[in-house]
């Protein structure tokens, strides 16, 4: 067969980073200080503040308290997530994969390269989420003319797995 004759991929089946999403939790001064780090890590962006819901008194959390921080970083994603899994040393879990995402936790944010120890912050750690898709998922999430998605376009944890050893050289355990 020669380069004309071979079948090309489907491009509706490529797999991309739809986002990475950085999250710490806390109470009251160790939330503060975790969304500084969000602030720090996401470029200066806004940072989502999540509440509690449910009521636990071990841990002195009552519903509507702030317990969370989580930002969103879409642009700059690839460049994010190599910074991410260089603090875990490009190696990840089999178990921390589902499906169309992956999460892992970086214990001290001290590792990610190209950031210093802030003082005001401490030492932190913080959750990393990477969220998959393939093109033509608007599909299923727009108000006007929406429709159903096939299991297909469902990213399994040996693609994702395949894709995060091509393009990242990641391994896994």
């Amino acid at each position: 067969m020669t380069e004309e004759e071979k079948p090309k991929e489907n491009p509706m089946r490529e797999i991309k980073i739809d986002k990475v999403v950085l999250s710490v939790g806390g109470i009251a001064e160790e939330l503060e200080k975790g969304i500084k780090l969000l602030v720090m890590l996401g470029g200066g962006q806004k940072v989502g503040r999540m509440q509690s819901r449910k009521r636990i008194p071990t841990l002195g959390v009552r519903p509507n308290l702030e317990i969370g921080g989580v930002i969103t970083i879409r642009k700059d994603a690839e460049e994010v997530l190599k910074k991410m899994l260089s603090a875990v040393e490009n190696v990840l879990k089999e178990k921390q994969i589902s499906e169309n995402n992956f999460s892992f936790g970086v214990k001290e944010y001290i590792e990610i390269p190209g950031t210093e120890y802030q003082r005001d912050i401490g030492i932190r750690g913080l959750d990393v989420t990477v969220v998959f898709k393939r093109t033509g998922r608007r599909i299923r999430l727009k108000k006007v003319k929406k429709g159903k998605i096939p299991k297909r376009q469902i990213i399994s944890k040996q693609e994702i797995i395949k894709f995060m050893e091509d393009k990242f050289q990641t391994e896994f355990e």
